[in-house]
């Protein structure tokens, strides 16, 4: 995710140079065929053509980031809901081993999280906070982050078995596992169902006509002056259009990205200061970029 105030204009122009560099090419040549020969170019209604082609892209991006600020919110229940399951094991339990395996276990549930979403690999994050063993066991597993909260679920009821918690508490803390586990498949719906595909192939479509249009219709007016100012024009549609694409998919590991790495370091060092143990130090922004 980009943090800062400052505008990243670099950051748009290295996302759309490729279609305006083809754009400005374009709109070159449609002007020197208006001066260089005796064509007319026809009347075209670009301004009713923009307005509509502006609202159905302010639409996409508006459903676009409803995805992403959804995403953002289901994180945010799972921090608070991982949080809240340290916090009631730690008052319910009283054996400070199974405190701490449960707490390692919510953090690697965090961190396989993470991993399954962006498609990379949780073992080494699970070998570090809880062990070895442990790791290559979930590791065989097609969901990790389902068998880590198995395997809480596993050691709460075994606690309940040994009279180290009552019933009322053994309900307390499967509720906010059914919590954690309700933020977790949020995220995969979100994951694993893009956009419809008018979603993604109409805009980019109507845009890419409305920019070969363009030039045609206002040669006539701004002259040689043209390219320049079709290029700008087209440089705001095909901005428009990008950033529809980028908040698509939040889990997609780019600089607009949900700051998952964040979010999850956010999970350890709460959780590991609640037993006591040391904390990593808080993420920080990497190039403007938290991630």
């Amino acid at each position: 995710m980009i943090v800062g105030t400052r505008p990243r204009f670099r950051q748009i122009i290295i996302e759309i140079w490729k279609p305006l560099t083809i754009l400005f090419a374009w709109d070159v040549i449609v002007t020197s065929i208006h001066f260089q020969t005796s064509l007319k170019e026809p009347a075209l209604p670009l301004a009713l053509f923009g307005t509509a082609l502006g609202l159905f892209l302010g639409f996409r991006t508006n459903a676009a980031y409803g995805r992403w600020w959804e995403a953002r919110t289901l994180w945010g229940a799972l921090i608070n809901s991982s949080r809240s399951l340290a916090r009631i094991t730690k008052s319910f339990v009283g054996d400070k081993a199974v405190v701490e395996a449960i707490v390692r276990r919510q953090i690697a549930f965090a961190h396989a999280t993470r991993c399954r979403l962006r498609a990379q690999s949780a073992r080494g994050d699970i070998a570090r906070i809880v062990d070895e063993p442990f790791a290559d066991s979930v590791a065989a597993r097609t969901n990790i982050p389902n068998a880590i909260t198995e395997d809480i679920s596993r050691i709460v009821s075994e606690a309940h078995q040994g009279g180290a918690i009552r019933d009322v508490q053994q309900a307390v803390i499967e509720r906010t596992l059914t919590d954690i586990a309700n933020a977790q498949g949020g995220m995969e719906r979100i994951k694993s169902t893009p956009l419809p595909n008018g979603f993604q192939f109409l805009p980019n479509f109507f845009t890419r006509l409305f920019c070969i249009l363009l030039p045609i219709g206002i040669v006539e007016s701004l002259g040689w002056f043209t390219p320049i100012g079709s290029t700008l024009i087209g440089m705001i549609f095909l901005a428009a259009l990008r950033i529809g694409d980028d908040l698509t998919d939040p889990f997609a590991n780019s600089v607009h990205d949900v700051p998952l790495s964040a979010m999850c370091t956010t999970i350890e060092i709460d959780l590991l200061e609640m037993i006591g143990s040391p904390p990593p130090p808080p993420a920080a922004p990497c190039h403007g970029t938290l991630w």
